[in-house]
């Protein structure tokens, strides 16, 4: 048990806000799984701030999902206020989140936001304590290493979180120039750790609960984010939680089971989507369900190009007997 704040957290496995990814009806199969603490995908400020339909859409959580955090990503200072204010109005999170990590040039060169914003450590301070001060429920910050190798300053920017009132620090151990390249370099996560006193989240490169512990060893961070991890593979939430926990070794997962997962996934979401467009999600999920099993290369194409739920787990029904035989 460890807290946020005044949110207490029940273990040290945190679910990341992927972009189109970690919707309500992802987080509740992660949180089936036993995530200790979720993290919902960043919506915009303005967007926010405007009313958009399409971002409002992504507030929607259950309280099964709690603890949860909401992320918001932005660069204008009223901005952030206003839609903290809102989320916490109509979504009651019990976290809100600043994305000042993410390195996708659409959000971190066109908007100036994300990752953006590490190039202004005073602005990020600026910012962390308005938002602070306008919410009633804690706020955290999510952030890289830096801009690229030559302008690392994440300890300079903790620091500064923590005097603005952030009440925890998850750092994604690469660089904005690296992107989702090369290695994270958890080096860093120790050193943020040991130059603050609030909670530190680490994050990059945890594929397996070998690697959660061995984050957890190396650097004392309070917890581990996982992310592309567990596309395709929710069961890694439960392996690390349990592992951390007793030392329990992971089983294999049947390719029986990833398609019965797969299936409850989709009911999940045409509870909140159209099924179209629950569909068009499946298919990318799907492809992920099957990575690295055998022959799975020759089903690609059509799990690609069908055109209902039905023909869909035709494929893989079919798909499985095949494996059977």
């Amino acid at each position: 048990m460890w807290k946020i704040g005044n949110v207490e957290i029940k273990n040290q496995i945190v679910l990341a806000p992927m972009a189109g990814i970690s919707n309500t009806s992802y987080r509740k199969i992660i949180k089936s799984m036993g995530a200790g603490l979720i993290y919902a995908e960043m919506v915009s400020d303005k967007a926010i701030v405007y009313g958009n339909n399409k971002t409002m859409d992504l507030l929607k959580m259950s309280e099964e999902e709690r603890p949860i955090a909401q992320q918001i990503f932005g660069s204008d200072i009223d901005s952030f206020v206003e839609a903290a204010k809102k989320i916490e109005e109509t979504m009651h999170p019990d976290i809100i989140d600043i994305n000042m990590g993410c390195p996708v040039p659409k959000i971190a060169i066109k908007s100036q936001a994300g990752s953006a914003l590490l190039k202004s450590p005073e602005r990020i301070y600026d910012i962390v304590k308005a938002v602070v001060e306008s919410v009633s429920v804690p706020v955290t910050i999510k952030i890289r290493l830096g801009w690229d190798e030559n302008s690392i300053n994440c300890v300079e920017v903790a620091k500064l979180a923590e005097k603005a009132g952030a009440k925890a620090i998850t750092l994604h151990a690469r660089t904005r120039a690296q992107g989702y390249s090369g290695h994270a370099d958890w080096s860093y996560i120790k050193k943020v750790k040991e130059s603050v006193s609030i909670p530190v989240i680490g994050n990059g490169d945890v594929t397996s609960c070998y690697l959660a512990k061995k984050m957890i060893d190396e650097t004392k961070c309070d917890a581990v984010m996982i992310g592309r991890g567990v596309l395709g593979n929710p069961w890694l939430i439960k392996e690390c939680v349990d592992y951390l926990q007793d030392g329990t070794l992971p089983r294999e997962i049947t390719p029986q089971e990833k398609i019965e997962m797969l299936k409850k996934h989709f009911h999940l979401l045409v509870q909140d989507k159209d099924e179209k467009i629950a569909l068009l999600e499946i298919r990318s999920h799907a492809l992920w369900y099957i990575k690295g099993l055998p022959g799975s290369a020759s089903i690609k194409n059509k799990i690609c190009s069908s055109h209902s739920a039905n023909e869909l787990f035709d494929i893989l029904e079919d798909y499985l007997q095949e494996l059977n035989n």
